[in-house]
């Protein structure tokens, strides 16, 4: 779980250094594209799997979800500190646990209502509307958090019926392929450099998904959700270092109480003896 947060602190520091030079849909595009190349060992389960056409349906579903999700991240990430984007991160598995009551029929008890109720909070003192200027990056992170979260709720479907790698593989694959027109409307031409860069993009956010497989395999959410923390302080530390970008008390306060209430959550979740439905919080990641 150490290797996942620097592996996903990594992959949000390269996408503020790259900046502001090409469109959102397109650096997430050329991302995702490169990252189909981590996707080949896995093609014989593709052509082997015989997926019926409501499977189809989802997994395209589910792409084009995650894809526009992932236009907002980017378009985020250089816009607002690096801090308030890992903060905001943390709101993903709140909102799947809300829609997995409305949608999927699971319960929602008093305790896990008071968790998403806190939250909530935690999210209002990080953007502390009404106290200071919200920008467009913070409204494009609050709908790349319910967007990200119909997605792993359509994932939740998935696994059910499919392997996991299947799963994996298809969100790639048709993420790619919905990113393609939003790329292409607005295309610029990518500098070496950029492609460089959103090359590392791709292999530190395989890397960082592998590794936190690898935690999950070794131990329990309840012990590996409480380290996601980690990320947050060193996207802190990092934004101050390398970014300039004040360290602001009220976005760590703001993650910490988040992050605290989805741990709650894992924890309520895994004494109930059920399969998790809330995703661990690196999992709504890139």
């Amino acid at each position: 779980m150490l290797v996942t947060g620097l592996s996903f602190v990594a992959v949000t520091a390269l996408v503020k250094v790259m900046g502001k030079g090409m469109p959102p849909a397109e650096a997430a595009f050329i991302r995702y594209a490169m990252g189909l190349v981590f996707v080949m060992p896995v093609l014989r389960t593709l052509v082997d799997a015989h997926l019926t056409a409501r499977l189809w349906g989802l997994f395209a579903v589910r792409g084009f979800l995650h894809a526009i999700g992932v236009i907002l991240w980017f378009f985020a990430m250089t816009r607002i500190p690096l801090a308030e984007v890992t903060a905001m991160n943390y709101l993903a598995p709140v909102y799947v646990t809300i829609g997995a009551a409305l949608f999927l029929g699971e319960k929602l008890a008093a305790r896990r209502i008071l968790a998403v109720v806190a939250a909530l909070v935690g999210a209002a003192i990080i953007l502390r509307p009404g106290f200071r200027d919200l920008s467009l990056g913070h409204a494009a992170m609050l709908v790349n958090a319910v967007v990200f979260a119909v997605s792993y709720m359509v994932a939740k479907v998935l696994v059910d019926e499919a392997k996991p790698s299947l799963v994996v593989a298809m969100l790639s694959i048709w993420v790619t392929i919905a990113l393609a027109p939003f790329a292409m409307a607005d295309w610029v031409t990518p500098t070496w450099r950029e492609l460089a860069i959103l090359f590392g993009v791709a292999c530190f956010a395989t890397a960082g998904h592998f590794s936190m497989t690898l935690a999950f395999r070794a131990a329990p959410l309840t012990v590996t959700q409480p380290v996601t923390f980690l990320q947050l302080v060193w996207a802190t530390a990092l934004g101050a270092l390398f970014f300039a970008e004040p360290v602001d008390i009220f976005v760590v306060l703001g993650g910490t109480v988040i992050l605290s209430a989805v741990t709650f959550i894992t924890w309520r979740e895994a004494v109930l003896r059920r399969q998790p439905i809330t995703p661990p919080t690196p999992a709504t990641k890139l």
